[in-house]
């Protein structure tokens, strides 16, 4: 059976291409390390501000660098805007880091996220703008670890309504 051998090598050649294309395509790629919860619904009137506030998940077993990580080559945690013209967004607030060790270096600490964090802001109308709902999309940047090993950075989309109108808990801007 000398075409056993040619057929056996083209199925192993099959074989290894299609375990290749699972492995390209795997759970690892798509794998969730922070989830969005929500934002607090925001009315802000013009010529005003509004607080708004964003809680996000990280998954268990992992954590994510703080927005003021402890070394310059650790990536930071930041949530970075898309405004339309009539909504500004003042200083994000984030959360301190939790300082702890890790396996890998037991004797140096991280600042990092686990479990739930929330970032706090403040919305902004300026005087001419339009009343009306405006959706807002901004990406939380991140880079995930868990005990043994950093993942790549990622992106977060995420989308929230900010109203602008009436509302007399609304404080005026400085």
């Amino acid at each position: 059976m000398k075409f056993e051998r040619p057929v056996l090598a083209v199925l192993a050649a099959i074989l290894f291409a299609c375990v290749a294309g699972a492995q390209e395509s795997s759970p690892q790629q798509a794998r969730t390390f922070v989830n969005f919860v929500s934002a607090s619904d925001s009315v802000v009137a013009p010529g005003h501000s509004a607080p708004v506030q964003f809680t996000f998940h990280v998954v268990e077993p992992y954590h994510v660098n703080s927005s003021q990580p402890l070394a310059p080559e650790l990536i930071p945690t930041q949530l970075h805007f898309s405004l339309p013209g009539e909504i500004a967004v003042g200083k994000m607030q984030y959360p301190a880091g939790k300082l702890m060790s890790f396996p890998f270096d037991p004797s140096t600490k991280l600042s990092v996220y686990s479990g739930d964090f929330v970032v706090r802001g403040l919305l902004m109308a300026p005087a001419t703008a339009s009343k009306g709902t405006y959706t807002i999309h901004a990406e939380l940047k991140y880079q995930a670890c868990d005990n043994n090993s950093c993942y790549p950075p990622k992106k977060l989309d995420v989308t929230f309504n900010v109203k602008v109108g009436t509302r007399s808990a609304s404080r005026k801007s400085r």
